[in-house]
C-alpha cells in the first residue's frame, strides 16, 4: 500500500487536498481534489497530514499565488498515476496556456488521437491534480462548458479568473460575447 502525506488547504472555491506520494524518491504532487468532490480518495490508514513537506507547501503556495493574480504557470513538480495514454492527455493538458479553452477534440489532435475523442474525454475526467493539470479549459466544441469534477460552478469561475467569461454555470452555457471589462471604469 503506497502511502500519501497531505495538507488541506483554503482557496476561493473552497478547500482543497494536495497530496504527494510519500518515500524515498524526489517530492512531486499527485493530487489535488477540492474536498466536497466525488472522487477524493477516501481517507484511510495511508493518508498522512503532512505540513511541513516541502512539495505540499510549494504547492499551496503556488496554488495562493495562482488565485490571487501572481502566477500564470505552475512549476510544482507533477506525478499524477495513471496509464501511458491518460499521462499523454494529462501532459497535453498542462501544455494549455492561461486563459486559453480547447475542445476535447482539438485535445485528441494535440496528442496525435484525433479519433480517440471519447477516450480523451475519459482522461479529462480521470484528472487527479485538479487546477494544476488544467483540465477546466476543456470545453465543448460550440464553446459550452461540460464536466468537471469540482462542479460547474468551479469550472466557470476559474475560466472567469482566466479571463473567459460565462453568464451561467451550466452545460447549456456558452462563452459570452464582448470585452470582459466593458463598461468599467478605468
Amino acid at each position: 500500500m503506497n502511502a500519501w502525506d497531505y495538507l488541506d488547504v483554503d482557496t476561493p472555491l473552497g478547500p482543497m487536498r494536495l497530496a504527494a506520494m510519500g518515500g524515498a524518491g524526489p517530492a512531486s504532487l499527485g493530487g489535488a481534489w477540492f474536498l466536497d468532490q466525488k472522487d477524493l480518495p477516501p481517507a484511510g490508514p495511508q493518508w498522512r497530514r503532512d505540513p511541513a513537506s516541502s512539495v505540499l507547501a510549494r504547492a499551496a503556495g503556488e496554488l495562493a499565488d495562482w488565485f490571487g493574480g501572481r502566477l500564470r504557470r505552475f512549476s510544482v513538480p507533477l506525478a499524477p498515476q495513471g496509464t501511458e495514454f491518460q499521462r499523454a492527455v494529462w501532459q497535453a493538458l498542462v501544455e494549455i496556456e492561461f486563459g486559453d479553452t480547447i475542445s476535447y477534440g482539438e485535445l485528441s489532435r494535440r496528442i496525435g488521437r484525433p479519433r480517440a475523442v471519447r477516450a480523451v474525454a475519459g482522461a479529462v475526467g480521470r484528472n487527479p491534480i485538479s487546477i494544476f493539470i488544467p483540465c477546466h479549459r476543456i470545453v465543448g466544441s460550440d464553446s459550452a462548458l461540460t464536466g468537471f469534477g469540482g462542479g460547474l460552478p468551479r469550472k466557470r469561475a476559474l475560466l472567469l479568473h482566466e479571463g473567459r467569461r460565462y453568464d451561467r454555470a451550466d452545460r447549456r452555457a456558452r462563452e459570452a460575447s464582448g470585452d470582459l471589462f466593458e463598461g468599467l471604469d478605468g
